[in-house]
């Protein structure tokens, strides 16, 4: 009856409503958040919130994440509320959710690009499915859009919402600062606006708003320079400095990437340098589709810019890093909606100002449509995929440990890092021999020592020899033990290898003395 009264209504919404759209998309979502195996790169961060002492050693703790604060401030509120990581995929879901609503509802997309961009790779694979903090950038940037207009009377919402999108992750810290600077830049060149602005708004917004702003990324700079003993990606060392035209085609290879999801091997020249082409032949077609809109134009090249060079300089990433320069690409469009067409631009270029440029309207329309279905096929196959391979085998893996009655045990795990899904599906942590000591998340500092399967074993023997633990152990480990070890007696378990993530397989040992 009650699932009656609930239907009901929705079948009367018409199949062009943006509300059964999120509806959709939101039961899909559920469906699919509570079908995935979550990976470390997911649960190390849950633990991290749950498993600090206190205030102060999580924000130590999160220093030696690369990230801002943000995401780990939720994950601390939510596990107050329920201590199941559930609670974090509930959380995640409704942050894609809104972001997607805001898309529907406010932005100047038609209904079938904003159609296809929903059930792309991006909002609805890899933001969705994969709870961590990037999922913020698309709805940071999706709500200051949303309220960009509202520039004219104040700035301390969007300021407030670059201080949300900055303490985020580093790439969205990179959009925030390229949109901050578009608005300086507007307000500063743009007289009509500048005297409406002054005219309409509160003496002190601009003060509230440079505070905000110089709070927020201040915080979000400070918190993500490493300690001294930090030995991840986000240390301040291994900034690539020299010139190497096979990496610049590498570095636009992932701007290539964040369009059409294909990333070309570094090991072909053809590759690089055809999809280099492709992607700078897209920015240089957006670019001109700009030509009378300066400020999203701006936006546009800072943006991208910004992040094509930190990818250059520093890390090449991932596909939630370079999905970025997608959501850079829609904020522009999204925003040249705002404004009345100038020639300020094409006046300034005499090439531009006698050209005919009606072409680059057809064809920037065909290359943007062929982004939203190429975004398309990768959200829906990525999505399918996960419903059939799990992306990790912790999930199934934790299943078996409870369903056989092992979560008691005494558990040691390593390598620590591989660890963190199954420590936070159980609920327990294990004896680390990278830390010599118990524990749940892993930080790459603090003491902590890398080892090898031989040294992992010399200490369960050593402790078996002082009867530090019972008669036998629960080795876990997450590559397949190939030899035995002297004076202990092996005897292999069981063995989860379906995973995606090669490094998400687990192998579950018995060890006592001979």
């Amino acid at each position: 009856m009650l699932i009656k009264k609930f239907i009901h209504p929705i079948s009367k919404l018409p199949l062009n409503s943006p509300w059964l759209m999120m509806l959709i998309f939101a039961f899909i979502g559920l469906m699919g958040i509570l079908n995935h195996a979550m990976w470390r790169d997911e649960l190390n961060p849950w633990l991290i919130a749950k498993d600090s002492q206190s205030f102060s050693d999580l924000i130590s703790n999160i220093r030696y994440e690369g990230h801002p604060v943000l995401w780990y401030f939720c994950l601390a509120f939510v596990n107050k509320i329920a201590d199941t990581p559930i609670m974090m995929q509930l959380l995640h879901l409704s942050i894609t959710t809104t972001a997607v609503a805001i898309f529907w509802l406010c932005s100047p997309f038609n209904h079938l690009q904003k159609l296809l961009f929903t059930f792309g790779y991006f909002p609805f694979y890899e933001y969705l499915l994969i709870s961590r903090n990037y999922a913020f950038s698309f709805l940071f940037v999706f709500a200051f859009c949303a309220i960009f207009p509202f520039r004219k009377r104040n700035y301390w919402q969007l300021a407030v919402l670059l201080g949300l999108l900055a303490n985020s992750s580093a790439y969205a810290l990179f959009v925030s600062l390229a949109l901050c600077t578009t608005l300086v830049i507007e307000l500063c060149f743009d007289s009509e606006h500048r005297h409406q602005y002054f005219n309409q708004s509160n003496k002190y917004d601009l003060f509230i708003s440079s505070i905000i702003i110089i709070f927020a990324f201040g915080l979000a700079i400070n918190i993500m320079t490493p300690p001294a003993d930090s030995y991840l990606h986000g240390g301040l060392k291994g900034w690539f400095t020299e010139f190497d035209f096979r990496h610049l085609l590498r570095s636009f290879g992932r701007l290539f990437g964040g369009y059409f999801l294909i990333i070309p091997t570094h090991k072909r020249w053809l590759d690089l340098i055809l999809c280099a082409g492709i992607s700078i032949f897209v920015f240089g077609l957006t670019g001109l589709k700009l030509r009378k809109k300066p400020i999203p134009l701006f936006f546009y090249t800072l943006g991208t810019g910004i992040i094509l060079a930190f990818t250059y300089l520093r890390f090449l990433g991932n596909p939630r890093h370079y999905g970025h320069f997608y959501l850079v690409l829609l904020a522009a469009l999204w925003l040249a909606s705002y404004y009345p067409d100038s020639e300020s631009v094409i006046n300034r270029i005499p090439f531009l100002k006698q050209r005919s440029w009606k072409f680059v309207d057809k064809w920037h329309y065909i290359a943007l449509m062929l982004i939203f279905y190429v975004q398309l096929l990768g959200g829906i196959g990525n999505f399918g995929r996960d419903l059939f391979i799990p992306f990790s085998a912790s999930k199934a893996t934790a299943n078996y440990i409870q369903e056989s009655r092992l979560e008691k045990e005494f558990i040691v795990a390593s390598r620590d890092a591989n660890m963190a899904a199954l420590s936070g599906y159980l609920h327990r942590k294990f004896y680390y021999p990278e830390l010599q000591n118990l524990g749940s998340f892993t930080i790459f500092g603090k003491g902590r020592k890398s080892v090898d399967k031989g040294e992992a074993l010399r200490q369960v023997s050593e402790m078996l020899n002082h009867g530090e633990a019972n008669k036998k152990i629960l080795l876990i480990l997450h590559e397949k033990l190939q030899s035995n070890y002297q004076g202990l007696q092996i005897n292999p378990v069981k063995s989860f290898e379906k995973a995606w993530v090669d490094t998400e397989r687990f192998y579950l040992y018995w060890v006592q003395k001979e």
